[in-house]
């Protein structure tokens, strides 16, 4: 395993080009008292480049979602009594994901026993990339297995206590102490399977090789950030970038963003949207030092 040090360009586009050549995302995500979480993934897939993203909510929060989202479609599917994602849906789900060239799921899911049990069926049975985060990742605590019968690229963005519960660490410190040998042995083996493990330094690796991200601060570590760089590696992602390049764009940009957010607001008063506020500044910046 090597360690890579160069960053993917981001190319301009193209003069003739239309939506559909930016990739089409599927956002999973939402549950009842979390439907900021899917939001924000949305809306920064689409500050990430994506062309069109679709957001599937549970149908009773359908309304709260659609008032908050203006450039974002909206997908209303069936629910639990908590209004959370319910098996009925599965179907339908799978079905609708075929027509989009990438999944983001997790953001705000819950951990509703019903929903775990959904996600996990997706994950063995949906034929296009995915991200995975959050709620997502949890789901798999008790079945880690499910990750080798994942049929197509999956990028896992755990921070470090979802890490330690799908590898059965279970302190936070001991998965800090040996963060990159912990990374390694989860991707060995595993050819479809891009780790993000999200911390200071945010580490990026498959079996070959592995990245160590030198953007962002503090003030970052906020409810909603992880929630935004899902959405940026997913847009990335349905951008033709391989699933290493995504993930690398991702955690670069949105660190890059949330220093360029902590010069404005500081630290401390330093929130989510402000990240997402600042993605434009992030990738125009990176563009015009690339070019």
């Amino acid at each position: 395993m090597y360690e890579v040090k160069d960053i993917p360009k981001i190319q301009p586009r193209k003069p003739d080009t239309h939506k559909g050549d930016y990739g089409k995302v599927f956002v999973l995500a939402g549950s009842c008292g979390m439907t900021g979480a899917a939001c924000l993934c949305s809306n920064a897939a689409l500050r990430a480049g994506a062309g069109i993203v679709t957001l599937g909510i549970p149908e009773g929060l359908h309304g709260i979602v659609a008032s908050k989202l203006t450039c974002v479609m909206t997908r209303p599917l069936p629910e639990t009594p908590s209004k959370t994602f319910s098996e009925l849906g599965r179907q339908g789900i799978l079905d609708f994901s075929r027509s989009f060239d990438v999944a983001a799921i997790g953001p705000g899911l819950s951990q509703h026993p019903e929903t775990k049990k959904l996600v996990q069926w997706l994950l063995q049975t949906m034929d296009i990339p995915i991200v995975l985060d959050a709620d997502g990742i949890n789901a798999l605590a008790d079945s880690p297995e499910i990750v080798d019968r994942i049929k197509q690229p999956v990028i896992l963005t755990p921070h470090p206590g979802e890490m330690g519960r799908l590898v059965g660490v279970p302190s936070v410190r001991d998965v800090q102490a040996k963060r990159l040998e912990i990374a390694g042995q989860f991707v060995k083996g595993r050819n479809k399977v891009t780790l993000v493990l999200k911390g200071r330094q945010t580490i990026v690796m498959n079996e070959e090789k592995f990245f160590i991200n030198t953007t962002g601060n503090p003030g970052m570590a906020t409810a909603g950030a992880g929630d935004v760089l899902t959405g940026m590696i997913a847009a990335f992602l349905g951008q033709q970038y391989t699933p290493f390049e995504a993930a690398q764009l991702g955690v670069y940009l949105h660190g890059m963003a949330g220093d360029i957010a902590a010069r404005e607001k500081g630290e401390i008063s330093l929130i989510a949207t402000d990240i997402l506020d600042n993605l434009h500044s992030a990738i125009m910046g990176y563009q015009k030092n690339i070019f």
